[in-house]
């Protein structure tokens, strides 16, 4: 008797969108993935990847922040601004290695970014797993909800309200704040949140922590500039204090 069809390859019909101006690197990408499963439409420019999307919106897209013309960072933006790509998980190729770039690719909404001149295998463990988390989120026992006061969540859709307005909020956001409303009061350092919240086989900075609350502040907060829901304990991390919710 033949030996049933192994599992190794459980991503093989995940959709990857690859927006990449250069062609080298496009070739090499697609190809990485390809490799391991993946299906693999490629754009070399926002406009025609918007046209792709239109069509048929990825499971995760792979996108360069210098394009000609709309730059990746402003397509990021859109993609998190419409309700049917708002939580699809984007990793942000980038050749700028300074912080203040890799900052500025997270707050328009990328999950995770990968600098230039990098490995294949470091993109395609990357995008694994982003594609993960997005799974495990929307399995069905990672339903229920939360509402207290101004604030509701449904974990099952991805869906968050403050004050009956829905939230534009990306998978890692929404993650981060089910996370905190799940274990309120206790303090959290920034190295707990990166392993708790975006598990142990990713490779981002604390700082990237701190990009995110920042967002999310900017969500969930009368004033931003004064939060009473995600405090910053000094020289510690975070704690989630639930009782201004009313």
């Amino acid at each position: 008797m033949s030996e049933p069809a192994t599992q190794t390859r459980p991503a093989s019909r995940h959709r990857v969108l690859l927006v990449e101006d250069e062609r080298d690197i496009r070739e090499l990408v697609r190809y990485s993935l390809e490799q391991e499963g993946f299906i693999v439409d490629e754009s070399a420019d926002a406009d025609s990847a918007l046209e792709r999307i239109a069509h048929r919106a990825p499971d995760l897209m792979v996108l360069d922040v210098m394009l000609p013309g709309m730059s990746g960072l402003e397509l990021c933006r859109r993609m998190r601004a419409q309700p049917p790509t708002a939580a699809m998980p984007i990793l942000m190729l980038t050749a700028k290695g300074a912080e203040v770039d890799r900052v500025l690719g997270l707050e328009m909404g990328a999950d995770d970014y990968v600098v230039k001149p990098f490995s294949p295998r470091e993109v395609v463990a990357r995008v694994r797993a982003l594609l993960r988390r997005a799974r495990l989120l929307s399995e069905p026992g990672a339903g229920g909800g939360f509402e207290r006061g101004r604030l509701k969540m449904d974990f099952g859709t991805y869906e968050a309200f403050i004050d009956g307005r829905r939230l534009e909020m990306t998978l890692r956001e929404f993650e981060l704040l089910r996370f905190f409303v799940q274990h309120p009061l206790r303090v959290y350092t920034r190295e707990q949140l990166l392993d708790l919240v975006w598990g142990r086989d990713t490779f981002v900075e604390p700082r990237t922590v701190d990009v995110h609350v920042r967002r999310l502040r900017c969500h969930i907060e009368r004033d931003d500039a004064n939060p009473e829901l995600i405090l910053t304990v000094r020289s510690v991390g975070y704690r989630f204090n639930p009782e201004t919710l009313g």
